[in-house]
């Protein structure tokens, strides 16, 4: 079984998030320890693990990269389960960037529990910073999704910026929310009124919001 590692809330509970890191950092780097704060913070149990290659990278300290995302799927669905079956209440799937969107190619599949109601994608990769041309954009994932997407992304991020994205057509059950001068981290630069601790907390909160929402539904 994949090391899972909780963080829970205080008080009351909405759920479990289950959430994946990104392509190159771990499950308890900075940005994702920061998140799964506040996200308990806001009722939310959060719970991480890594993907084979990064904890194969924990045990040998070689840096070897990633497979291609659609490699990562039967992982991520194998935790899901794993999780379903050891914990009640609704449960939200999602990530950090690759982790993110590896959750939304899940979301297309028939064989995700019920429990499952929704997706939540912190800095989503819609292109390599490299291949910006409309038709290298990642846009598959989210139309086949088969449940609604929150996706929280800086303004300026640099794998889709608000200025690029908010030109294309996305579908109806994707929902926006951008953070205040966000990079990919969703770190705004040091002259910026805003702040990485904040827009953490803002996607957070986001976050807590849209999952109530779909328990109302």
């Amino acid at each position: 079984m994949t090391e899972i590692l909780w963080t829970r809330p205080e008080g009351d509970c909405l759920g479990t998030l289950i959430l994946a890191h990104g392509a190159g950092a771990p499950m308890d780097a900075n940005f994702m320890n920061r998140f799964a704060d506040a996200a308990a913070q806001n009722g939310i149990a959060v719970a991480r693990f890594e993907f084979g290659y990064m904890a194969k990278r924990r045990e040998t300290g070689k840096k070897a990269p990633p497979p291609r995302a659609d490699k990562l799927i039967s992982e991520y669905q194998n935790v899901v389960q794993a999780i379903a079956e050891e914990t009640e209440g609704p449960v939200l799937i999602g990530g950090k960037s690759m982790g993110g969107r590896v959750a939304a190619m899940l979301a297309g599949s028939e064989s995700l529990p019920a429990r499952v109601v929704g997706i939540v994608c912190l800095g989503y990769p819609f292109h390599t910073s490299a291949k910006k041309e409309l038709a290298d954009w990642r846009f598959e994932p989210l139309q086949k999704s088969q449940r609604p997407i929150l996706i929280a992304q800086g303004d300026r991020d640099q794998m889709g910026c608000q200025l690029d994205v908010e030109a294309v057509e996305l579908p109806e059950f994707v929902r926006l929310h951008w953070l205040e001068d966000g990079n990919h981290d969703l770190a705004p630069r040091g002259a910026s009124p805003a702040t990485w601790k904040g827009n953490i907390e803002q996607a957070a909160k986001e976050t807590a919001a849209f999952f109530g929402n779909l328990l109302k539904d």
